[in-house]
């Protein structure tokens, strides 16, 4: 052996990388000492690769060696993709994390004279310090990633929770406002539908008296008395004031019940003192919902009913209240001159539906997957916030129901609420 080979081979020894000489059957024709020891292998000249390592994957390993005696040019591993060519039985302290060494692989082909292929030639890198160091900013950029979704989250939850607390606010404020239009209406309203009853017990015993002095009247002689009576009472209209007076006390009454049933209806509404979970009727609070809101549909829409056998729910009423005012409010503003506002309701299995269809202008197919965002509305400018249907659907997911929505651009649409008749117990005892 030459000095320049005897050079060469002390280089390829001292190297700090592995170096192994493979013949095309596998078999190590030189093995240096990073190879040596850090496989724990002293004698691997002829031996086959594969019994010195047992683990390598064969068929791989082989179609790198044919493929560099075939087209007699580099092949390449790299540790993101193979993370290790030879497992080594030693760990390496100094990483700490990792218990392999990561390695990046070069497979390059020995020519002889002729320029044939004789032999491959393995360098094998350690780089697992910078792999772990890649792999721990990956790990940190991930987190960070993963923390900043979390973040964004946390703030679209705490967006919703502040518009629930300021629609809440605004149901504790109408409650109030029930609360003190019926302690300050229903004491008059009281006496004046009380009085009005007495006064129509009065107008009929009146009538009745008139109508006697009428029979008696008629028996008089003194021509010149009845010509003075029937002209009075041609003068003020009397047999029409006998007919109007019964129907204005009547219609005066009807009024009086209209403004209790008004105070009624939005106490219940807004349930006033009542913010706990309890059993209540679905159907009452439509119906109050809708007495509510009457001024914002009656000039739109005709509302049709179609109420079918469902249980009291278990639910906080004055949110549920709330979602219905929403649905309804928003189909009378999707109609633009005259419509239909259709309610229905039913149960199936352990879950109720409330549905609120209208004949309105319908919701774009762009728009309808958005409908629930905070913020975005359709509506122009100052006609909405865009809260609406999304406090909505957040007090029916905190009820554990769903809600959902089909729409036709120019046919209207339908909102299904489900809401479980039962609440689980864990819910159930919160207020």
């Amino acid at each position: 052996m030459s000095f320049e080979q005897k050079l060469l081979e002390n280089v390829l020894q001292q190297i700090s990388m592995g170096i192994v000489i493979l013949d095309q059957d596998c078999r190590i024709c030189f093995w240096n000492e990073f190879m040596q020891i850090n496989s724990g292998e002293a004698n691997a000249i002829d031996k086959s690769i594969f019994d010195v390592f047992p683990d390598l994957p064969q068929s791989w390993f082989k179609k790198k060696i044919d493929t560099v005696y075939t087209i007699q040019n580099m092949a390449f591993t790299d540790w993101k993709k193979r993370p290790y060519v030879f497992r080594f039985p030693t760990s390496r302290p100094m990483t700490g994390g990792l218990d392999v060494m990561y390695q990046n692989a070069t497979f390059s082909p020995l020519t002889d004279e002729k320029g044939e292929v004789t032999g491959v030639l393995i360098m094998i890198t350690d780089v697992t310090e910078v792999a772990e160091q890649t792999l721990q900013l990956e790990q940190l950029t991930a987190r960070l990633e993963h923390e900043k979704q979390e973040q964004k989250k946390l703030i679209v939850k705490l967006e919703e929770a502040q518009n629930q607390l300021l629609q809440s606010e605004k149901m504790a404020a109408i409650g109030q406002l029930a609360a003190g239009v019926a302690h300050e209406i229903n004491n008059p309203t009281g006496y004046v539908y009380s009085n009005m009853g007495s006064l129509g017990h009065m107008v009929n015993d009146l009538l009745a008296v008139i109508e006697v002095y009428e029979q008696q009247f008629e028996k008089v002689g003194d021509a010149a008395v009845r010509d003075a009576v029937n002209k009075a009472k041609e003068e003020y209209d009397f047999d029409y004031l006998k007919e109007d007076l019964v129907t204005l006390v009547n219609e005066s009454k009807d009024g009086i019940e209209r403004v209790k049933r008004i105070v009624q209806d939005l106490k219940g509404f807004s349930h006033v003192g009542e913010s706990d979970w309890q059993l209540a009727d679905l159907h009452n609070g439509m119906d109050s919902t809708l007495n509510v809101v009457w001024n914002e549909v009656k000039y739109k829409a005709e509302v049709q009913k179609d109420y079918g056998d469902i249980p009291r729910v278990q639910c906080i009423a004055s949110q549920i209240n709330q979602v219905f005012m929403n649905l309804i409010v928003n189909a009378a503003h999707a109609i633009e001159k005259q419509g239909v506002i259709k309610i229905s309701t039913g149960l199936q299995g352990d879950m109720v539906f409330i549905r609120v269809s209208d004949s309105g202008s319908g919701i774009s197919t762009e728009n309808l997957n958005r409908i629930f965002e905070p913020f975005f509305t359709t509506k122009p400018v100052g006609k909405g916030t865009g809260l609406g249907l999304s406090v909505s659907y957040s007090i029916v997911q905190k009820h554990h129901g769903r809600m959902e929505v089909t729409s036709k651009p120019g046919e209207g649409t339908t909102f299904t609420i489900w809401l479980p008749v039962t609440q689980p117990e864990e819910e159930a005892g919160k207020e």
